[in-house]
């Protein structure tokens, strides 16, 4: 079949659906009716508030989005900005966040479930918790499986969620009453007055979560730096609008006391509509209120496996979190595991859908206020590759705004939301000091800019800095085994390229084989000047990146076993080494022995090649173990070599293998590369693919040793067969004998 490539080009119009679709779910459909016993009429003003708080950071994040369009939005931001401490808070907080959000929206499915299906209580849990429970499990499943939804049927899901509110508002209008919407006590009714406003925001700005959304797939959108902005500003604005009028139009139809605390929306529909059309139109406002909270449940649920993937890569949390599921190519373990907080979260604070609501938020706002100080100190350290395509107007006013209205709002929630989400930072702080500091190679760029100026800045900041800096060993150590002066030049080349994608460091072994009846002290002599001149070039190579290199010369009788040696006691992050032909096991990287013996010292990559002049590459995937890897490394020569990165899955039917692919893209930071998905035979696929491209990327094989012995192995027979050069990927992997021997 001919090449297809899949267009990851979102419109103006899709990414608007993305942030709508957000945040219209359980926000607008249940909360009017528990925030107006708060503030009464008066919470109107509220959801506009809400409405510029969001705004004023939907600005920031526009700026940050088209500066930096990576996965993991506001978590990367922080990250790279304040350092891993702080970028601990804001991943752990997004990732709690997201967790509090997914169980409000499914409380609120469960609340107009009972409308359609009335359930019973449950031992400790009410009725809504159980229907809960119930959409919680379901969203927890599809994720695991996962399928999702694609921006075409999310943007079906905002037209009608749009359409149906729309009818809402008009016929509503019809029957609104200003008498009702002030009642007998004004608009400010309640014992607070004009001061519930406050508070009664902090409860409804869990309706405005979602627009950040919008800068994770900015890799994806057209023209990014015209329509990031635009969508992220227009949804926040779209949906104050729509928030305002409908929250005004209920209250001017049910007084406010009187207004459901379950189903608001259906119980105004059933009011303002006439005769027979009550009961249809409460019926088709429940159907709405159920697609909008299941649509944003589960775009929460998908977002938290996205952040956990962008925190492994920088070793905040083990990858061990994000390994991806041998059949369904999802994060399994990240999604169960919150799927297991998201029930917790139901079952104990269901109760009170406040709780959830405003627990969600403050963590939320936790993350927009060290987002804003994320820009500034982008802007202030002058760092040469932040340029973004949008600037925030009025700098630095609009962020220190931002930040200090985000922290302004968490004041006026309740002593059992800031005391949840207080736990939930110190437990991420903690983390960082017990296990992310010593793991996380990057500092952030306020870190190193205070760090740079010790002369001029205060002992007690430089201390401070000094104090919560990563160190993970310091720079990551990409080794590479040089053997052969032929293929010198690519092998550093390629561990160069690597080294300054990570901010790390190259060290290069020579490798000199000494025969057994030879002594090593006697062979030295004769080794060294020929070592001297190879790590002489390789200096010279690496110099080309701008990155330090470290030489090392290494005799032994043994030298295949000894790197792997030498690449234990240097602690280094990736190994690159040439084919060793009849030592490598068929496939992997280690030799039979050693695959039996024990688990590889580091990422390993092979290759098969003697020049490294790359503008192409084909990565073959059927979503691995290694393909993990191959995906990194492939980020890493888009970026530094400027590479084009094609995407080749091999799959029964055509459309499951696109959907697949696309999935498996998203995760692992490719969306902008090429799609070519195919049927039929996988090595003919590869190898027809393969005289396109300058270098074949493939992930090591997972089978076992004696399956390989007797089936082969796809790593090794493409290693073979095609005349492009092949570099071959194997992450280090825990496995029993019996995996060894036969695989999973």
């Amino acid at each position: 079949m001919a090449d297809e490539e899949l267009a990851k080009d979102l419109g103006l119009v899709s990414a608007l659906a993305i942030g709508i679709g957000t945040m219209i779910g359980a926000g607008i459909f249940v909360l009017p009716g528990v925030a107006a016993q708060t503030a009464g009429p008066v919470v109107v003003v509220s959801f506009v508030i809400g409405g510029l708080v969001a705004m004023i950071n939907a600005l920031s994040v526009s700026e940050l989005g088209t500066a930096m369009p990576k996965a993991g939005g506001g978590y990367y931001y922080i990250n790279r900005a304040l350092g891993p401490m702080f970028g601990s808070i804001a991943g752990m907080g997004d990732w709690m966040g997201l967790a509090f959000a997914s169980a409000f929206y499914s409380i609120g499915f469960g609340q107009y479930l009972n409308v359609f299906l009335p359930l019973p209580s449950v031992a400790f849990l009410n009725s809504f918790q159980v229907g809960a429970l119930f959409a919680g499990a379901v969203f927890v499943g599809v994720n695991y499986i996962g399928a999702k939804e694609t921006g075409g049927v999310q943007t079906a899901i905002v037209l009608i969620l749009l359409s149906i509110l729309g009818v809402f508002s008009v016929v509503g209008f019809l029957s609104f009453d200003y008498g009702t919407l002030v009642g007998s006590g004004g608009i400010a009714p309640t014992e607070e007055g004009f001061g519930a406003i406050l508070p009664a925001t902090a409860l409804v700005f869990v309706s405005f979560l979602g627009y950040a959304k919008i800068a994770t797939v900015a890799e994806e959108l057209k023209n990014p730096g015209r329509n990031l902005p635009l969508a992220i500003i227009g949804s926040v604005a779209l949906v104050t609008v729509v928030y305002a009028v409908l929250v005004t139009v209920m209250l001017g139809i049910v007084p406010w006391p009187d207004l459901s605390t379950d189903a608001p929306v259906a119980q105004v529909a059933e009011i303002s509509f006439p005769g027979g059309l009550a009961g249809v139109a409460a019926a088709a406002m429940t159907l709405g209120a159920l697609l909008a909270t299941a649509s944003s449940a589960n775009a929460s649920i998908l977002a938290s496996a996205r952040i956990n993937f962008a925190m492994g890569r920088d070793r905040i949390v083990t990858n061990w979190l994000n390994e991806i599921h041998p059949n369904y190519a999802t994060p399994y373990r990240s999604i169960l595991v919150t799927g297991g907080l998201i029930i917790v979260f139901i079952a104990l604070l269901g109760q009170d859908i406040a709780v959830l609501a405003k627990a969600a938020s403050v963590l939320h706002l936790v993350v927009y206020a060290l987002m804003n100080a994320a820009l500034i100190v982008f802007r202030e350290a002058d760092v040469p590759e932040y340029d973004p395509d949008f600037t925030v107007p009025f700098y630095p006013i609009t962020p220190i705004l931002g930040a200090v209205l985000s922290l302004g709002l968490v004041a006026f929630m309740d002593a059992i939301e800031i005391a949840l989400s207080g736990a939930f930072v110190v437990a991420a702080v903690l983390w960082y000091f017990v296990y992310a500091r010593s793991k996380t190679p990057r500092e952030g760029v306020l870190s190193s800019y205070i760090r740079n100026r010790q002369e001029t800045m205060p002992d007690t900041v430089v201390d401070a800095a000094d104090a919560v800096a990563p160190n993970g060993g310091g720079e990551p150590t990409i080794m590479v085994a040089l053997s052969n002066p032929r293929t010198e030049r690519a092998l550093v080349t390629l561990a160069a390229a690597l080294a300054s994608h990570r901010g790390g460091r190259v060290l290069a072994a020579h490798v000199v084989t000494v025969p057994d009846q030879t002594p090593l002290d006697v062979a030295t002599d004769g080794a060294v000047e020929t070592s001297e001149n190879l790590l002489a070039e390789a200096e010279a190579d690496a110099d080309t990146f701008d990155v330090p290199i470290e030489t090392q010369t290494i005799l032994s009788h043994r030298a295949f076993e000894e790197v792997f040696d030498a690449a234990k006691a240097h602690d280094t992050d990736a190994l690159v080494m040439g084919y060793g032909g009849a030592r490598l096991a068929g496939g992997r990287a280690e030799s039979a022995l050693d695959e039996l013996a024990h688990d590889l010292p580091c990422d390993v990559l092979v290759f098969d090649g003697a020049t490294f002049e790359i503008a192409d590459i084909l990565l073959p995937t059927a979503g691995g173990y290694s393909s993990a890897l191959s995906a990194e490394v492939a980020t890493s020569l888009q970026e530094t070599l400027g590479a084009n990165v094609s995407l080749l899955h091999v799959a029964d039917e055509e459309s499951t293998g696109r959907e697949f692919l696309t999935d498996w893209a998203d995760s692992h930071a490719l969306a902008d590369a090429t799609m070519l998905v195919e049927t039929g035979d996988v090595e003919a696929a590869i190898e027809r693919h393969a005289q396109n491209h300058d270098l074949v990327l493939i992930g090591a094989t997972e089978r076992g040793l004696l399956s390989r012995i007797v089936r082969g192995s796809l790593a090794l027979e493409v290693l073979q067969q095609v005349e492009t050069p092949v570099l071959m990927a194997e992450r280090p992997d825990e496995r029993s004998l019996w995996e060894r021997l036969f695989g999973r």
